[in-house]
């Protein structure tokens, strides 16, 4: 079977609207972007334009709704353009955004799926990402929420919700997130809440700019709007919810999720174990250390790279670190109380960094890697013996020798650092 090839659109399309939450008005503009890219909101009305990669890592929360942030950027309620994107296989696309809330449209994902349509879906010469789920995983919340994964040839969300109020009920449905199936079975299906909710939503500065227009509302005696698209719309819209939070992951999802009373916070948590699995399952060198130390000139104690698992060139890589106790610095940093310094971490990242960088330039032999600054660097949770650390880097720009990359370092699939790098590559 040939590999999937990455999407973007070919035409540049345009929706407005207000935010469902923050009740502004709100542009969003879908543009085509280069393979490698993936779905990238920016924040046009702010100073700078600055930018906020739809990835798990910039999720900030989930209260009614999922939302981004890089910095003091923030996107709110991403989740149902995300999900038709996730739909039609869209990898690479930025999407420009004035306000601070993706318009919520009729309130269902029908409006971004069709905009995204008529904007021409088009292949691109590059790889697609796909996960495919191998052994089962599950999650379960703290409000009643489970979730199971297991292996699909596509992906497929069985889902039951359970709502005390009459009209709703206890529903179960199992869709197929397909291009097809999603524009017909799930894209219609809109958000809902309470009547009984809106005051104490509004004190929260949530729910400000809901109406009859975009939100089935429910009171008392029932649905308040003109009746319902689906007599089930309720769980439809929950399975909608589930494929634009999964869509997070970044990459194409083979899987049967099957949710109890999903939530944002679940679909998200679940989207974090099954990019873990994604990133452990499997992964065999593509580059050995012997290959490493042609290019790195680092030797012990200062080489801290073992391998190397994904390489795509000019765009992405993945290596491995795997500490162990016999590691130098765990003698001093701290006896009885061992833990790899913070510092070391971020070399071994630039390590990993430096071996996707030399490939830009010919006779990388003859070249070497000097790092010129980092920025926004954090540190999520310490790294001990015996823990294997996952470094994914991003080149996101390249420009006569000096280059800046986005690095991640993953420790059981758990965010452990962080940091902006930037290089220039000179003669040795």
């Amino acid at each position: 079977m040939s590999a999937a090839s990455q999407r973007t659109i070919a035409k540049e399309i345009t929706l407005q609207g207000c935010g469902v939450h923050s009740g502004e008005a709100a542009t969003l503009i879908f543009r085509g972007a280069e393979p490698g890219t993936g779905v990238l909101f920016r924040r046009i009305d702010l100073d700078g334009s600055p930018e906020v990669p739809a990835r798990l890592d910039h999720v900030v929360d989930t209260d009614l709704g999922t939302s981004l942030a890089n910095g003091p950027a923030k996107v709110l309620t991403v989740e149902h353009v995300m999900a038709a994107l996730g739909a039609l296989q869209i990898d690479n696309v930025v999407l420009d955004l004035t306000g601070p809330e993706i318009p919520i449209r009729d309130g269902s994902f029908k409006d971004y799926f069709r905009a995204l349509s008529d904007a021409e879906p088009v292949e691109q010469d590059a790889e697609a990402r796909v996960i495919s789920v191998g052994e089962p995983l599950s999650t379960v919340g703290d409000a009643g929420q489970s979730y199971v994964a297991t292996q699909g040839s596509e992906l497929r969300v069985s889902a039951t919700i359970d709502f005390e109020h009459a009209t709703i009920g206890r529903r179960f449905g199992s869709f197929s997130a397909e291009a097809g199936a999603f524009e017909t079975e799930l894209a219609p299906a809109r958000t809902f809440g309470f009547k009984a909710d809106a005051e104490a939503l509004h004190a929260r500065g949530l729910a400000l700019g809901a109406s009859l227009e975009n939100t089935v509302v429910l009171d008392d005696d029932g649905v308040m709007n003109d009746g319902l698209r689906f007599d089930d719309e309720f769980l439809r819209h929950k399975v909608g919810d589930i494929v634009g939070d999964l869509a997070l992951i970044g990459a194409r999802l083979n899987a049967h999720v099957v949710a109890e009373r999903p939530s944002h916070r679940g679909n998200v948590a679940l989207a974090k174990a099954i990019a873990a699995q994604g990133r452990h399952s499997g992964r065999q060198s593509v580059v050995d250390i012997s290959k490493i130390m042609e290019y790195l000139p680092h030797r012990y104690p200062m080489l801290l790279v073992d391998r190397i698992t994904e390489y795509e060139e000019g765009k992405r890589i993945v290596g491995i670190k795997n500490v162990t106790i016999n590691e130098p610095f765990f003698q001093g940093h701290y006896p009885g109380h061992p833990v790899m310094p913070g510092v070391l971490i971020i070399e071994a990242m630039a390590q990993v960094g430096g071996l996707l960088l030399i490939d830009q330039v010919e006779k990388p032999e003859d070249m070497v890697v000097y790092f010129m600054s980092l920025n926004n660097v954090k540190w999520r949770r310490p790294v001990t013996p015996g823990d294997t650390i996952v470094f994914e880097l991003e080149l996101v720009k390249y420009r006569r020798c000096v280059c800046k990359m986005r690095g991640l370092a993953y420790v059981d699939g758990k965010l452990a650092a962080e940091a902006d790098l930037m290089a220039r590559i000179i003669d040795k």
